[in-house]
């Protein structure tokens, strides 16, 4: 059974980045239809966390869902950035740079529901749940989305469809050029607990194995992420939870004490992604669907939540005729271009600088940490970068 109807804009994927582009369109009194693929508050009980940067808070501020969110976060204060092994260190404090904190640490089931409960208000955004996209075709004056949904294929089609599922599927599209870089590195994400208060600092720790991130997350626990080569993170994964723990305290140091537990641990590849080529009319990609970074600077849920301010911008100024043409699209890639570049930049830098130990490197990191953390003008540069963007 086949079905096709036209629709002003469909975004296909309901979760954070789609959901936000769809409650800032809603502001501007632009329908959407969203497709999800997940059921209707399946996302909720995910535990996985997400470092927001303070421009985000912004963002979820202006669109009314920050109030509901802020009991479920824990701020960043501090960000203290060291080596191991080395004396040079780096930290950032929020209050030097007149904001009210460097950044948060929410689940991605708490901004799901606090995004889902501001999506129920509005009445021109119309989602579309266990809607699995299959294909995505574009003409000259519109695409079309095929979805299934209760084993039924159904079509929609629109002047623009956007593309915001986190790059789960629809790689094939045509015209769409994706340029990708295997690190050959896996991440291992898990919740610790530790013997001393977290006091809102979190540590970036670059090792000779790769870099880890604790990042606090309730009263005395941390989010961790910790990366390496596939082979040792595999060792870290089937290690019992006493040896990992040991093995942790040992490379990351006695900051806040012992480690006390740890939760389910899991791990996924590292890659860097970019699309390349975009030559798709009425049809645009946002969010991770677009471009996949490292974690170690926390980037790239943040790039992707630009991307849909922006995005929804864009949309706002073009006049109907123009949604989703040649112009419009382009208007919105040259937009987001330096935002987007120097963020998987400054992240492949990090990786590579802090990822190995060639002789004599070691020492040049730890004189560049320290004298990073002299330059207020540099870190200054840095700290707004990692909050807007800029």
């Amino acid at each position: 059974m086949s079905e096709t109807m036209r629709e002003p804009i469909i975004i296909v994927g309901g979760g954070p980045v789609g959901a936000t582009l769809a409650l800032l369109l809603a502001q501007k009194g632009i329908a959407t239809t969203v497709l999800e693929a997940r059921k209707k508050a399946a996302a909720y009980a995910e535990s996985r966390a997400l470092a927001l940067s303070f421009g985000s808070r912004k963002i979820l501020e202006k669109l009314g869902v920050w109030t509901a969110l802020a009991p479920h976060v824990t701020a960043i204060n501090t960000i203290h950035v060291s080596q191991k092994g080395s004396l040079g260190r780096s930290i950032l404090r929020a209050q030097d740079f007149n904001l009210v904190a460097l950044g948060y640490v929410v689940s991605y089931g708490a901004l799901s529901a606090a995004l889902d409960e501001a999506l129920a208000k509005t009445t021109i955004v119309n989602i579309v749940f266990e809607a699995s996209a299959e294909a995505i075709t574009y003409h000259p004056t519109h695409a079309t989305v095929t979805y299934r949904q209760h084993q039924f294929s159904q079509s929609l089609s629109s002047a623009l469809v956007v593309l915001a599922d986190g790059g789960r599927g629809l790689d094939e599209i045509a015209g769409m050029v994706k340029e990708t870089k295997d690190y050959g590195h896996d991440a291992l994400i898990s919740k610790v607990s530790a013997e001393l208060p977290h006091n809102h600092i979190a540590y970036e720790r670059f090792t000779a194995h790769g870099p880890m991130a604790l990042l606090p997350n309730g009263a005395r626990d941390f989010s961790l992420v910790w990366t390496g080569k596939k082979a040792y993170v595999n060792n870290l994964l089937n290690l019992s939870d006493e040896a990992f723990l040991a093995l942790f305290h040992s490379e990351f140091g006695d900051r806040v004490g012992r480690f006390l537990t740890v939760a389910k641990r899991m791990t996924f590849p590292l890659k860097l992604s970019q699309l390349k080529t975009t030559d798709t009319p009425h049809l645009v990609v946002i969010g991770n669907a677009a471009q996949t970074m490292h974690p170690v600077a926390g980037q790239g849920f943040n790039v992707g939540l630009r991307d849909a301010e922006t995005l929804a911008n864009c949309i706002a100024s073009s006049a109907p005729e123009r949604l989703g043409d040649e112009k419009m699209l382009a208007d919105y890639r040259v937009s987001r271009q330096t935002d987007t570049k120097n963020g998987l930049l400054f992240t492949d830098f990090l990786v590579n600088i802090f990822s190995n130990d060639i002789v004599g490197v070691s020492g040049l990191r730890s004189i560049g940490l320290g004298v990073f953390d002299m330059v207020k003008p540099i870190k200054a540069h840095l700290v707004s970068k990692m909050s807007f963007g800029k």
